[in-house]
């Protein structure tokens, strides 16, 4: 899989401009204390420098001693532009041509790393991908009005609330054809945030290429992996001569064709990023199955307290590790027993046991069996009695339990487009 993420210094927290933007922003660079003759007054107020910080760079650098953030722990050196005191004062700033022009900015302090707004203040919400991306679409239905960070992993999602650079995060988790993303669900249980909230977002997918191509000259149609399976068959018919070529994400592949003026190539992803990047939709809609949707998850890094005047969902994980023979059966039953319905079993591999070695009888010899870790959503509140005791029972039959989140159910209703609300292809 080719990617389209920029390259990112080897160390260092680092903010840079995505790879490719439809109209090219000013030049960016990272933020160090050994980068102060690119800087030699820091950086603006913090409109200027959320603007500029377009993408999170994955290689974030931990330290053993934590720095606080407006008291409040964080593990990562933020490194910041140093601001003058009285009793230690900036040293002189080296001249530079522009220097006469511009007057010195107001340095980076770090404020600008402030724990989650309040009351009427724009909450910054995390994402994986860039500017188009479906994750972007539903982190401005998650939070209206936000301000939406991208990131270029997971991972960096995660780090980005962790260090208070974002105050949400909105991750895929599921989707109704391509089924778990596997990847989240291990990142959920390494990191120490709660799920809040839940929102589910229909998919649809867009051919898109430069102005005045057309679908019978196209030789490639470029996508993440997921969105061509989702649009083979319709892809067929529209552009047969193609081959498809799986890169990182959807947006990230409109993009790619507008930055390098690829008059040959067609992307799979949303009217937005086709809007964003100057393409012309050839055709909307060809995904093979309407019924396409993708569960989100909100992350924080605080609970939300659970209510029982709404729809609630709450997710757990659980480890047994052979405690026993019908374990997996006594633990669902805890719920059934009282009536809670359960929405989603994952299980996933128990990396730090994934293989039990059990004696038998010596005419029998040693077996092995791999353990597993099981995400468990089911429909009820922590508030509600019948959750708390399902729980407590739970526990006794499990070696290791967590709660990811209780967090209300999300019950907009969505109508099912029609499945032949498909636009034909311009020719």
């Amino acid at each position: 899989m080719k990617s389209l993420s920029p390259t990112t210094p080897a160390s260092g927290l680092c903010i840079v401009s995505p790879a490719i933007q439809p109209r090219p922003p000013r030049t960016l660079r990272c933020v160090y204390r050994s980068d102060s003759a690119l800087f030699p007054y820091g950086i603006g107020n913090r409109c200027d420098w959320q603007s500029s910080c377009a993408i999170l760079s994955s290689k974030t650098l931990s330290v053993e001693h934590p720095t606080a953030v407006n008291g409040h722990k964080s593990t990562v050196d933020l490194n910041l532009v140093p601001f003058e005191s009285k009793d230690q004062p900036l040293p002189a700033p080296v001249e530079s041509p522009s220097a006469a022009v511009q007057p010195p900015p107001k340095p980076l302090t770090i404020t600008d790393l402030s724990p989650a707004p309040m009351h009427g203040s724009q909450l910054r919400v995390a994402y994986q991908g860039v500017p188009g991306a479906y994750s972007e679409a539903a982190a401005g239905k998650a939070y209206p009005n936000c301000e939406a960070i991208p990131c270029d992993q997971f991972d960096v999602v995660f780090q980005a609330v962790e260090q208070w650079i974002a105050d949400r995060a909105v991750l895929p988790i599921e989707n109704s054809l391509g089924g778990s993303i596997h990847r989240n669900y291990d990142l959920l249980l390494r990191h120490r945030l709660h799920i809040v909230g839940e929102i589910q977002t229909p998919v649809h997918h867009c051919l898109m290429a430069l102005p005045g191509t057309r679908p019978d000259r196209l030789t490639r149609v470029i996508s993440h992996p997921q969105a061509l399976s989702q649009c083979e068959h319709t892809l067929m018919k529209i552009a047969p001569q193609a081959i498809r070529e799986a890169v990182d994400d959807t947006a990230g592949a409109a993009g790619y064709i507008a930055a390098n003026n690829l008059g040959d190539t067609a992307a799979i992803a949303s009217s937005r990023a086709a809007e964003l990047y100057g393409l012309e939709v050839l055709a909307e809609g060809i995904q093979d199955d309407s019924g396409n949707v993708t569960r989100f998850v909100m992350l924080a890094r605080e609970p939300i307290i659970p209510r029982t005047d709404r729809p609630f969902k709450t997710s757990i994980v659980f480890a047994h590790e052979g405690l026993g023979t019908g374990v997996l059966f006594k633990v669902l039953s805890a719920f059934a027993f009282r009536d809670i319905n359960l929405t989603k079993i994952e299980s996933r591999p128990h990396r730090l046991r994934p293989i039990r070695v059990v004696e038998q009888a010596e005419e029998e010899g040693t077996f092995k069996h791999f353990e597993y870790l099981f995400y468990v959503d089911f429909e009820a509140s922590l508030a509600d009695p019948r959750a708390q005791n399902a729980l407590a029972e739970v526990q006794e039959y499990t070696s290791f339990l967590r709660v990811l989140g209780s967090y209300p159910m999300d019950m907009t209703p969505w109508i099912n487009p029609k499945s032949d609300h498909h636009h034909h292809p311009k020719v």
